[in-house]
C-alpha cells in the first residue's frame, strides 16, 4: 500500500497493493500500520455506503468539532470524480481543492481528513461508494458543508450544473464565502 500526500497538507491518494490471478484479485483496502507510518492516527468508528445513479453529487459535506471526522473513501463498483477541500483556517492551502478518479477498477482511495469538506460526482450509473470514518459518530446537529459548485472553488465537477442529481440539503449549502469554518490548522 501506498500513501502519497497531495498538494493538501493531510490528505493522501491511497493507492493498495493489488494482488491479481485466475481467480480474480486480493489487496489489503486498510492497513493500521501503513497510515501510522504516514502520520495518520485513525481510529475508525463507523463504515458508511451508498448506492447513486450516474450524475449524482454528494457534498461537499464534513462534521465540525467536536464531532469532526476523518474518511478512507473508495469505490466498490463505478466511478466518482472525489473532491477535498481545505477548509482549516489558517491553511497554506485553504479554499484549495484536490480532485480524483476513484473507481473499482483503479482501486484508488483518498484519505481525507477533519478540517476539509468532501464530496462526489458519480460517473456512470449504479455506483457503490464506501467509507471509513474516525473520530466522532454521525452527528445531524455538526452537519456543516459548502456548496458544491460554488465558483470561488472553481471544481472543475465536468457536469452542467442543470444535469446535477442533488439532495435538498445540497441545493442549499452556503456559498464559500458565507461558510464559517469552525477548523483552523
Amino acid at each position: 500500500m501506498t500513501l502519497t500526500e497531495t498538494i493538501i497538507p493531510g490528505v493522501f491518494l491511497v493507492e493498495p497493493r493489488v494482488f491479481p490471478d485466475d481467480r480474480g484479485y486480493f489487496f489489503e483496502s486498510y492497513s493500521k500500520r501503513a497510515f501510522e507510518e504516514a502520520g495518520i492516527h485513525a481510529d475508525f468508528v463507523q463504515d458508511n455506503q451508498s448506492l447513486s445513479q450516474k450524475n449524482t453529487v454528494r457534498g461537499l459535506h464534513a462534521q465540525a468539532p467536536p464531532h469532526a471526522q476523518g474518511k478512507l473513501v473508495r469505490v466498490v463498483q463505478g466511478a466518482v470524480l472525489d473532491v477535498a477541500v481545505d477548509v482549516r483556517k489558517g491553511s497554506p492551502t485553504y479554499g484549495r481543492h484536490v480532485a480524483y478518479e476513484l473507481s473499482a477498477q483503479n482501486k484508488l482511495q483518498l484519505w481525507v481528513p477533519p478540517g476539509c469538506v468532501h464530496g462526489f460526482l458519480t460517473l456512470v450509473n449504479d455506483t457503490v461508494f464506501i467509507y471509513k470514518v474516525s473520530g466522532g459518530l454521525y452527528n445531524k446537529a455538526s452537519e456543516i458543508g459548502v456548496a458544491w459548485n460554488d465558483p470561488e472553488l472553481a471544481i472543475g465537477w465536468g457536469i452542467a450544473e442543470k444535469d446535477a442529481l442533488l439532495s435538498a440539503k445540497d441545493q442549499v449549502q452556503p456559498a464559500f464565502k458565507d461558510f464559517e469554518s469552525p477548523f483552523n490548522f
